[in-house]
């Protein structure tokens, strides 16, 4: 037992996986790393939704890329499905606002399925030490984080490159939903189980340019 918790706290995390996101887009270029990490169906935004495998490929690296660092981490219960926020600035170093990434575990390791920016600052400064905020696990109540329920798959929840989408951890802890509205504003709420109910831990919102 002692064993098995020892290798679970050891085994890498989605924060982990965000500063090594962060990290190559250093090393390797921003939109190459954004490709490294990306799941085969992840979302981002242009400002409309696109799917990143197609926006991404051939994509030529800026000279500078973006840095970014998470501020806080909300994990579901079986530890599967995180999302990570924090302040993110540009190339020239000034602040962007803060960047919102939904990470999901599965056979290929860490992969990111959402990722989209808010122009509104973060809480927490570039240099401050992540907090990690875990969904409660036992007893919750009947049905998903956001109603109605999202057609997920057996293992994973997903997301689809239309103007709204939403998703969930695979044990029903923690739940996103997200919308594009036709002039480019895009909202994306976050869900946390807390006990007694689904706590709104992040409302993003970027207005139309």
């Amino acid at each position: 037992m002692i064993a098995a918790l020892l290798l679970a706290s050891a085994a890498p995390t989605a924060l982990d996986a965000e500063r090594a996101f962060a990290s190559d887009a250093q090393r390797i270029g921003q939109w190459s790393a954004f490709l490294k990490y990306a799941d085969h169906d992840a979302v981002m935004f242009t400002p409309q939704a696109v799917w990143a495998r197609d926006f991404l490929k051939g994509r030529k690296d800026p000279p500078r890329s973006v840095r970014w660092r998470p501020s806080d981490s909300f994990v579901s219960c079986d530890g599967r499905t995180a999302v990570n926020t924090g302040p993110w600035f540009r190339a020239d170093g000034k602040p962007g606002g803060s960047f919102i990434t939904v990470w999901q575990q599965g056979r290929q390791g860490w992969r990111w399925v959402y990722d989209g920016g808010v122009p509104t600052p973060a809480r927490k400064a570039l240099s401050a030490k992540a907090v990690v905020h875990r969904a409660t696990c036992g007893a919750r109540a009947a049905g998903p984080p956001i109603a109605p329920p999202p057609k997920l798959t057996p293992k994973e929840a997903r997301t689809t490159p239309e103007d709204n989408g939403r998703g969930e951890s695979a044990d029903g802890t923690l739940g996103w939903d997200w919308k594009v509205a036709p002039g480019g504003a895009r909202t994306l709420r976050v869900f946390l189980w807390n006990k007694s109910h689904y706590a709104e831990v992040i409302h993003g919102i970027d207005p139309a340019k």
